[in-house]
Formats: structure tokens, sequence, C-alpha cells
């Protein structure tokens, strides 16, 4: 797994050059644009409404009481340490249902970008065909919906195992990577579609490529750290970069 991570972490590089060397720029710009203004208001409006959610569930349950009459140090500091896990989790699993309505609105785009990175790679036209594209958007979507699920099912697990003191430290971790996989997943199984792999193929295989996925969403998030820019570059460069780091292994498709 390490060396795919490895492969995964270089092929935004050599995304950045090839996007860059191809002039893809229209293709990079125009949904990041749109993606970083979802972004910015989606992210509000969790902001606004989580820390008044969490404060007002605490109040119905009377944690806030129970520890103003316990006057204990240390059991106020792992509820504001619990509390912070928790909503980070939360906002994980905010960021999965934005990140897949996304995927599917933007699927025709991401579809597109894919094929045309694999075409310059292999030095080949792939010809358009407009019910090719729709099977691909009905595959984007129904991938898309099975992903959710799973990963609301991971991320309910992670949100009770967050609630167990000293344990549930680790949960962000758990749940960040989840994520990245689940992301990964997305952008990998373009190319998977387009060598034909039907969907319960295309799971297998990634399942063997985990590096590969959990790698592709790692930086994909860590993009999201250079405000505006990265939001901007970040969903085009992950489908350029999958294409890319999967190429690689299209001997094993």
């Amino acid at each position: 797994m390490l060396k795919e991570l490895v492969i995964a972490f270089q092929s935004y590089f050599k995304a950045h050059r090839f996007i860059s060397k191809h002039r893809l720029w229209k293709w990079i710009i125009i949904p990041g644009i749109i993606y970083a203004l979802l972004f910015f208001f989606g992210m509000w409006l969790f902001l606004s409404s989580s820390t008044e959610a969490i404060a007002y569930l605490s109040s119905k349950l009377g944690i806030v009481q129970w520890l103003k009459q316990s006057d204990n140090a240390f059991l106020n500091f792992l509820f504001i340490f619990g509390r912070i896990i928790f909503q980070l989790i939360v906002l994980f699993f905010y960021f999965s249902l934005f990140k897949y309505i996304f995927l599917i609105v933007g699927s025709p785009v991401f579809a597109y970008l894919s094929e045309k990175t694999e075409s310059i790679l292999e030095g080949k036209d792939y010809p358009f065909n407009f019910q090719q594209l729709l099977k691909d958007i009905v595959r984007g979507i129904k991938l898309a919906l099975r992903n959710t699920l799973w990963q609301t099912v991971y991320t309910l697990a992670i949100l009770i195992l967050s609630m167990i003191p000293v344990v549930g430290w680790i949960t962000p971790v758990i749940a960040f990577l989840v994520e990245c996989y689940y992301y990964g997943f997305s952008m990998l199984d373009y190319s998977c579609e387009r060598h034909k792999l039907t969907p319960s193929q295309s799971i297998a295989f990634i399942g063997r490529h985990k590096g590969l996925a959990i790698g592709n969403g790692i930086i994909f998030f860590l993009m999201h750290g250079f405000l505006l820019v990265g939001w901007v570059l970040a969903p085009a460069y992950a489908v350029v970069a999958a294409t890319i780091s999967l190429y690689h292994q299209k001997d094993d498709v």
C-alpha cells in the first residue's frame, strides 16, 4: 500500500505538468469555481448550525448541568475534547454528503476529463458517444449512492466510537481515511468504467489498490488548505491524477 500511496501523491505533480502542457485549464477552472462557491456556502452553513445543534443537544441531555454540578476539571476537559472530536466527525459526514452531490452533478465533466487524459496518454482518441456518456452518468450516480450508504454506516459507527473517552480520540483519523478512500474510489472508477469493468469488478479492483484511492483522497483534502486556489483546483486535479496513477496499473485492470 505504501508504494501505491507514493504513486498517488506523485500523480498530482504529474497532473499539474500534464494540465499545463496540454492546456486543459478550461476543464479545470470552470467546474472548480462552481465547486469553490458551493464549498464556501456549505462550510458557512455547517459552521453556523453545527455548534448550535451540539449545544442544544448537550442542554437537552442535561450534560452541561451535570458538569456544573460535578465541578470536576478532568470531566470538563473530557467533555470539551469529546465535543471537538464529535464535531470533526460530523464535519467529515457533512463533507461526504456535499462531495457526493457534487460528484453526481459534475460527473459528465469529470468523465470527459478522465477520458481526455487517457486519450492523450495513449495517443488515441475516444470518439464522443452521447449514449455512452449517459451510461457513465447513471453508473456514477449508482456508485455514488452505494458509497454514500456504506460511508454513512461507517460514519455512524465512528460517531458511536467517538463518544468513548480516550479510545474515541483516534476516530477523526479513521473518519479521514475512510473519507479519502471513498473520494479516491470515485475518481478511479471513471477509468475502470472506460476499461469495461462492471461496478462489482470496479469495487474489487479498487479494493486491491486501496493505496491509490486513499492517496488520491489525502492530497485532494490537503489542497483545501490553500484557500480559494486549492478549492478551485482540487476536484479536477484529483480526476487527472487518478487517471494518471491508474494508467500505470492498467495491466491489472
